[in-house]
């Protein structure tokens, strides 16, 4: 069955909206946002050195298992993901962007570091998630990750997921995502509340299981 943040979200996100999930850790994420990634890549073309799916994680363990439930999904669509952090040598991680990365699993500062070497370019990115933003900002990675997006094309589709809005986080939804809906999980009931915290003419509509309030 699943989880409320992967029911609210599916429509959205697979018709190509962005979108803004707000839920903490173990709330479904992960597959909220792989299952529309691979579907909507299921058609590009394999570029060398230069992904159509790009996911940004702020830790190395976190872009491993984000690797890990997306390998199964990009496979049957015959899609390659790759995972790019640091602490470890590049060369194998340059060798497989060479071979074609459908999907980029990566932590801004490494992906940033060869992004400078001119080993990966982000023009050919139609769909970027940035996971656990709000970690990002903890870590002082949000100045990178606006450079990253900075580097994708401004009609790709963008999904942001983050337990708050604080510290800049807001700043980045507002400069980086288009007319996003956001689905926010209340921890405690599970419930799913739907909403657009910046419409076009500034009357936001909650929508909660259905209706609209």
């Amino acid at each position: 069955s699943p989880f409320p943040i992967q029911s609210a979200t599916l429509p959205d996100t697979l018709a190509g909206r962005d979108v803004l999930g707000r839920g903490k850790t173990g709330s479904g994420k992960t597959l909220a946002f792989s299952i529309p990634l691979v579907t909507r890549l299921s058609q590009t073309k394999r570029r060398p050195s230069r992904p159509a799916g790009l996911v940004l994680a702020p830790t190395r363990e976190l872009a491993t298992q984000i690797t890990a439930t997306l390998e199964p999904l990009a496979a049957a669509y015959g899609l390659r993901v790759t995972t790019i952090f640091g602490g470890v040598p590049q060369s194998r991680q340059e060798r497989a962007l060479k071979d074609g990365a459908d999907i980029v699993v990566a932590c801004p500062g490494r992906l940033e570091d060869l992004m400078r070497q001119r080993l990966i370019s982000l023009d050919a990115v139609e769909v970027t998630v940035i996971d656990e933003a709000d970690h990002m900002a903890d870590l002082g990675f949000l100045p990178g990750v606006t450079r990253i997006l900075a580097a994708t094309p401004a009609g790709g589709q963008r999904m942001l997921f983050s337990a708050t809005l604080d510290r800049d986080v807001d700043l980045l939804v507002r400069r980086y995502l288009h007319d996003p809906v956001v689905h926010s999980v209340d921890p405690s009931a599970g419930a799913v509340t739907t909403r657009n915290p910046f419409p076009p003419d500034g009357a936001a509509a909650t929508r909660v299981a259905g209706g609209f309030r």
